[in-house]
């Protein structure tokens, strides 16, 4: 038997430039910044007082009643949200697939630290009996996987990744894996992610991985760039449909890409910080190019994962130069991050929808607030303007703390 091709049929995102897909494109390739000052609770003391917030969304849409919506944490309620947009987009008719033959696969780095922190409050200022029963259902980060497999009766394959940063691309690769094994025809696949809460600003600032750039927010997100202090924490959701050619074709899918990569590694180094010279990102790109049987030179551009972080940037540079050798020079590489922030464990899921588009619309969204060049960052990394080039294969990075490295590969649809 020859071995299942695996497609994407259907794209969903909810993010801090728009409430779906269509609209948050539209404010990629226009270079706008997502970041804003933080208005949901009061951020006066904090070291960092912005981020990339998703704004005006209401949950209730998104659930069969408030009470459902009021009951799921904001990672889930984000997540049904792009879920439900993404089998919209793809056409599935749930009464009419066999539902134990698609899964959900759809992680978070974090899960319902807003829950968390809510519910400790009130243990500590009001008593135990006055937790939630619903705390623990709230903040599990399997909890979005399994609420939209409950609105829909899917029952295949279910489950969670949690690689910080890389969830959603071993969420994705996963799902490849699953259906090209013949253990599902179709599976929603992504993440989501809402730590823009005091607990989780809290936290990374007390890391310092976080940009202090309070009286521009919007310029604060600077991957590559030589005056670059930090990343810049976003929220939002990614959710992609997974699934197999034939199946797609005999529903008459519209076929967006083809799925044909995807390399993962641990860097075995450091909690926090990439291995020198990137050695496990090199080894992650370097699976995915072997999985896909994809020569170096048909690579025709990369979302890196692009942070922002002093350290980071360099060893993903140094990464893609292992990989591509002389290819790398001109590669276009760009970091959505600088617009968006750093969506966490929702990133991969979102990042790997821009490469979708990006070969849809032959257009590299662009590299924002590069106005210095670091001398260590020395790759074509699109600064500041959108641009239009053939796209015919495309690479997604995304890099987790604790040293996960996902890299998915991503081509242009061809029958």
């Amino acid at each position: 038997m020859s071995e299942r091709r695996i497609v994407i049929t259907g794209l969903g995102a909810i993010t801090p430039l728009g409430l779906d897909v269509s609209t948050t494109w539209t404010n990629l390739v226009a270079g706008k910044s997502g970041a804003s000052l933080i208005t949901a609770w009061d951020a006066s003391k904090y070291d960092c007082r912005f981020a990339c917030q998703v704004q005006d969304f209401e949950p209730r849409k998104h659930f069969f009643n408030e009470k459902d919506a009021r009951r799921a944490d904001r990672f889930t309620q984000l997540a049904m949200a792009s879920a439900k947009e993404a089998v919209r987009h793809s056409g599935i008719d749930p009464e009419r697939v066999q539902l134990d033959r698609v899964g959900v696969l759809v992680g978070s780095g974090i899960g319902g630290l807003k829950s968390l922190g809510d519910q400790d409050e009130i243990l500590l200022h009001k008593g135990p009996n006055r937790v939630s029963p619903f705390m623990i259902p709230m903040m599990i980060s399997n909890m979005a996987a399994g609420l939209i497999s409950m609105e829909f009766g899917f029952a295949g394959p279910n489950f969670a990744v949690v690689t910080a940063c890389a969830t959603s691309n071993n969420c994705i690769g996963e799902a490849w894996r699953l259906i090209r094994d013949d253990e599902a025809d179709v599976i929603l696949a992504g993440g989501s992610e809402a730590a823009c809460v005091p607990l989780g600003m809290s936290g990374f600032a007390a890391m310092r991985a976080l940009s202090t750039r309070n009286d521009a927010p919007e310029k604060a997100s600077r991957p590559f760039d030589r005056d670059r202090d930090g990343f810049v924490m976003g929220e939002g959701a990614g959710v992609v449909i997974v699934e197999e050619l034939e199946h797609a074709k005999a529903r008459g899918a519209n076929i967006l890409a083809e799925l044909t990569g995807y390399g993962l590694t641990a860097d075995a180094y450091h909690m926090t910080s990439p291995a020198p010279g990137g050695a496990g990102a090199v080894k992650a790109m370097q699976h995915s190019l072997k999985r896909a049987r994809l020569p170096i030179d048909k690579i025709d551009y990369i979302n890196a994962h692009g942070t922002s972080t002093p350290v980071g940037n360099v060893a993903e540079t140094e990464a893609i130069k292992a990989v591509f050798g002389e290819h790398a020079k001109k590669l276009p590489v760009s970091s959505t991050k600088s617009m968006t922030g750093h969506l966490l464990g929702a990133a991969g899921a979102v990042e790997l929808i821009f490469c979708i588009k990006a070969i849809e619309h032959n257009l590299l969204p662009p590299t924002i607030n590069l106005d210095n060049a670091d001398p260590a960052c020395d790759l074509d990394y699109v600064p500041n303007q959108a641009r239009e080039a053939r796209v015919d294969a495309a690479l997604s990075n995304s890099f987790g703390f604790g040293g996960h490295n996902a890299t998915l590969l991503v081509q242009r649809f061809v029958g």
